[in-house]
């Protein structure tokens, strides 16, 4: 069993494999979804940058959600693959609140764009002669830069608070990366109040933005219920089944995972949920944006010359 100096402030993850051929099996594997990950949602950044047909209001928010997703992943497979290759499971403190700063960051900042993308759809099918006008370049950036500073300020305030906690027991954190909620049960203070404002953050920035874009799909899908064109009503529903498989892939698990409370789920359940949108999710993303999506193919033939067969 591996020794460990209390008195340090370091902290050491244990990691989501086991220390053995299956595990190092398994992290190939997740340095595997992380190169596709890398790979697709740089890929979707460069087209939308270069393609003139891709700038528009929708693929500018793409782009964003590619970023965010980019520095995702990066925020964690990295520091884990080290750990596990490396033989040498510590975290520096500083390294530790970094690390947590940027995941609260990202999935603050992402579920607040999930939502604008549902806003930027509810407007383009429900009220397009509005739409130059409610979402108009300048809008956007506000918007985007409404988010970064938001998701900034709600992670440094709940990253403060986790450093700030007295550690007496064991610096041991049951996690692959440093996540608050797993951070608690390693505190010798009661942190229930702390928790309880989790609770209510977490039904601000997660419920209440999924009740919202219910609500935009819910007008979207009756408006494209009663559309009179064929191809204008698949267009815009297989739009709409694409955001909506994202978010449901996003909100799910983070839902459990924060709202539910910890007497009821292990810290095993946690670590595999967290996979799913921290890995699985920015790798899933820019897939699911491309292969339905005609604009972005159609970039990718103009760009890379994929899918183009040349007749001699």
């Amino acid at each position: 069993m591996e020794k460990w100096n209390q008195t340090s402030d370091d902290f050491i993850l244990l990691g989501l494999f086991p220390s053995n051929q299956t595990g190092l099996l398994l992290l190939f594997l997740i340095l595997f979804i992380f190169v596709l990950a890398s790979v697709g949602n740089s890929t979707m950044i460069h087209l939308i940058r270069l393609d003139p047909r891709l700038h528009t209001p929708m693929y500018f928010l793409l782009s964003q959600l590619s970023l965010m997703d980019l520095m995702y992943i990066t925020t964690t497979v990295p520091k884990m693959s080290f750990n596990f290759l490396s033989g040498q499971k510590r975290i520096f403190f500083l390294g530790c609140g970094v690390q947590s700063f940027f995941f609260l960051t990202m999935a603050c900042s992402e579920g607040l764009l999930l939502s604008s993308m549902a806003y930027d759809h509810y407007v383009a099918i429900c009220h397009p002669l509005h739409y130059p006008i409610c979402m108009s370049k300048i809008m956007c950036v506000k918007m985007i830069i409404g988010f970064w500073i938001w998701g900034s300020i709600n992670s440094l305030a709940h990253t403060v608070y986790a450093l700030h906690i007295p550690y007496c027991q064991s610096r041991a954190i049951d996690h692959f990366f440093c996540d608050v909620p797993a951070m608690l049960p390693l505190a010798c203070i009661d942190t229930w109040v702390y928790e309880y404002m989790v609770f209510v953050s977490t039904s601000l920035f997660l419920l209440f933005l999924f009740l919202g874009i219910t609500a935009s799909y819910g007008r979207v899908l009756f408006a494209v219920y009663h559309m009179r064109s064929k191809e204008g009503r698949r267009k815009a529903f297989t739009t709409c089944s694409t955001h909506l498989t994202v978010v449901t892939f996003y909100y799910a698990p983070f839902v459990y995972t924060y709202l539910w409370p910890r007497n009821f789920r292990s810290p095993a359940e946690d670590k595999i949920l967290a996979v799913f949108y921290t890995i699985l999710t920015p790798m899933l993303n820019p897939l699911i944006y491309s292969l339905r999506n005609k604009e972005v193919l159609g970039a990718m033939i103009r760009e890379f010359g994929i899918f183009s067969t040349k007749k001699e």
